[in-house]
């Protein structure tokens, strides 16, 4: 059943139905065959990362060590959606529970949280990095890198949980028709047959804290390291310094644009056809390009690809190759 009686004028929502990107059945074909191929380049993009800088010690540094987080993220984040929509394209009825709705949306919040931080800890590497190079191993050392990670997951699992929390209490009478392809917190919100504002103000709150907070230290960040490159004399400098954050920056500027078109704004109940196209974004293409911009536009994981290859072809996988998570730089 979509909606149970509990008593004479009371109902609630047991099941949500999703629209979903189309519902024309060609259309949904060629979605799923798209989405299917950026999932499992997603995926197997990551793991390459995670292999390549496992494997050579000459990137066991804070910034890969930040890069491995990101990589393991995106594939947490993307799996959390994605097979879920793409079982819904090939049938008939796009339906998910209610608490398999509440999962999906408390794990795919939390891990939008995480990104959030993680990119904003991996300006402030770059930052120690370019403007602080004599003392970046002191600052950014075993203990910081840890706990650094530990924040950035631990305090989003926090927060989604909290926000979750303050949504799921909310009566949902009926209908159970959502407007996305997945369970996402302001498309939710359009289902609930009672007064939000509070659930809005306390999501506005936390997106300032989770959006906006690490967005103004990723700015303050960058305003330093591309002055501290203005002052380099060779060109040679310079480029470089350009080449090792033009990755990151790449990443943000399409990650933290739709993140705050979504989230920060004035009603999170006036969902739209395009809040939909605007998710893709950052559940499914970002996932799939993180790979494609931390190889194709850096030179260091590029070359650690090549010294990878190398490395097994002439060791050989039967020998076994020692795989490190952990930069030396912060042991």
């Amino acid at each position: 059943m979509q909606i149970d009686t509990v008593n004479r004028n009371e109902t609630f929502v047991t099941e949500f139905v999703f629209l979903g990107l189309s519902n024309q059945p060609r259309v949904q074909a060629i979605l799923f065959l798209v989405f299917l191929t950026f999932y499992l380049f997603s995926v197997f993009g990551n793991i390459i990362i995670i292999s390549v800088v496992g494997i050579d010690s000459q990137l066991h540094s804070p910034m890969y060590f930040f890069l491995i987080n990101l990589s393991i993220l995106d594939i947490c984040y993307t799996s959390t959606n994605v097979p879920q929509m793409l079982v819904n394209l090939l049938t008939r009825r796009k339906t998910i529970s209610f608490w398999g709705c509440a999962t999906q949306m408390y794990f795919s919040l939390a891990f939008g949280m995480t990104e959030c931080f993680l990119l904003g800890v991996m300006a402030y590497d770059r930052y120690v990095a370019i403007c602080q190079p004599l003392h970046y191993t002191v600052i950014m050392n075993w203990k910081i890198c840890i706990q650094l990670a530990a924040f950035c997951w631990s305090s989003s699992l926090v927060s989604s949980m909290i926000i979750n929390s303050f949504t799921l209490r909310l009566p949902f009478c009926g209908p159970n028709i959502l407007n996305h392809y997945f369970c996402e917190v302001p498309a939710v919100l359009t289902l609930v047959c009672s007064d939000t504002s509070l659930t809005e103000m306390v999501v506005f709150v936390f997106s300032i804290i989770v959006v906006f907070l690490p967005f103004l230290l990723i700015i303050v960040s960058y305003g330093y390291i591309f002055r501290a490159v203005l002052q380099i004399q060779t060109s040679k400098g310079s480029n470089k310094a350009f080449s090792t954050c033009a990755s990151h920056l790449t990443v943000v500027a399409i990650f933290y644009g739709t993140a705050i078109f979504t989230y920060m704004r004035p009603s999170l109940k006036s969902a739209r056809d395009r809040d939909k196209v605007i998710a893709v974004f950052y559940t499914i293409i970002m996932p799939m390009l993180n790979p494609l911009i931390y190889s194709l536009r850096n030179k260091d994981v590029k070359s650690g690809l090549r010294r990878s290859l190398t490395l097994l072809r002439s060791s050989g996988v039967s020998k076994g190759v020692h795989v490190s998570l952990w930069p030396h730089s912060c042991e």
